[in-house]
């Protein structure tokens, strides 16, 4: 029996893993996918704008969101079920696609597909790692190594652990090809390009290739199809984690803000980016409800770059409502933030 292919999009929180799952919903040409959607935090955003996305023969049954916690910690309770049962219908699909939490690492998931009820009847076509070209050029995922030797230096007992540090080295460290996504908000092929290379070489794996990308749009051929078998050479796969048991999310935290009607976007856009700025928050995404409009705002944010779009008409019976999911460092101040958004 042949196996069915799954690939894993990995990468980090407003990357623009969702946005290169349409580009390939898009551009299917008959093929059938099926997505696995997981997201960190209550609201499920990226499966609800998949749903919502008007792309025909996206069929909402082969759309899966698990949003019982990141699927990296989960794998036992949800991952094998769910894809256990995407193999079992009738009518399976014909490339099974898994987009992870922001905070997710790799190489958990990669790993479960060595479980006998799995490998025996599909294969990780390969891990794609997401990046965010103007976050990797800014600094947002690495430290210096000379400011944290000198302040190693200077105090001994100080921890420079970065989690966003170690979550950016693992995904890339488990990829079979690494897409520079947004490479449009760089300002040149230079000095962007050649930071971004350099970030990168510490931790890819040899012979593993980057792209570039714009909204996520590339040949679907460059990213399904990778035949890697990444569940059969896992340990050539490192992690900063490979020596836990445990792989929990205590430096992250996420809630959701309810609003009311919102007469006015922009304002809460500037409402929304003056809060990331003083709290240091990392994604910002939901729905909006826009008063005499027929259509639900989507509103997407990573740092302080926004977007807003709107994706499909508010259907009979369903209740209009605002809502965002905020995701940041632990101990961010909840009732601030709310307050702040709110206005």
């Amino acid at each position: 029996m042949q196996k069915i292919p799954a690939t894993v999009i990995t990468g980090f929180l407003g990357a623009g893993k969702t946005s290169l799952i349409r580009h390939l919903l898009a551009h299917a040409n008959g093929r059938r996918l099926a997505l696995i959607i997981n997201e960190f935090g209550d609201l499920g955003v990226d499966g609800e704008i998949v749903n919502g996305c008007g792309i025909e023969d996206c069929d909402e049954d082969d759309v899966i969101e698990l949003s019982n916690g990141c699927i990296c910690c989960t794998v036992a309770d949800d991952f094998v079920p769910t894809i256990t049962a995407l193999l079992d219908r009738a009518d399976p699909p014909d490339h099974i696609v898994i987009e992870t939490s922001g905070l997710a690492l790799p190489k958990p998931l990669v790993k479960a597909f060595a479980w006998p009820e799995v490998k025996a009847r599909t294969t990780v076509d390969g891990v794609v790692t997401v990046v965010d070209a103007a976050a990797v050029v800014a600094g947002r995922f690495a430290d210096d190594p000379d400011a944290v030797a000198a302040a190693r230096a200077a105090d001994p007992s100080l921890d420079h652990d970065n989690p966003l540090e170690e979550l950016f080295t693992d995904q890339i460290a488990c990829a079979d090809l690494i897409i520079i996504n947004k490479a449009d908000l760089l300002n040149g092929p230079g000095d962007g390009v050649a930071s971004i290379d350099t970030v990168l070489a510490g931790h890819r794996r040899a012979g593993v290739k980057t792209v570039n990308a714009t909204h996520g749009q590339l040949d679907p051929a460059l990213v399904l199809g990778l035949d890697a078998g990444a569940e059969d050479d896992i340990a050539a796969r490192p992690s900063v984690h490979d020596d836990e048991e445990d792989h929990d999310h205590d430096d992250f935290d996420s809630f959701i803000v309810s609003l009311g009607p919102i007469d006015d976007p922009a304002q809460l856009e500037a409402r929304l980016t003056a809060a990331v700025t003083a709290h240091d928050i990392f994604r910002i995404k939901g729905f909006l409800d826009i008063p005499d409009k027929a259509r639900r705002l989507v509103v997407q944010g990573v740092g302080t770059r926004f977007q807003r779009y709107f994706d499909r008409d508010w259907r009979d019976g369903e209740t209009r409502s605002s809502e965002l999911v905020v995701i940041g460092r632990a101990g961010m101040d909840r009732a601030a933030i709310a307050a702040e958004i709110s206005g």
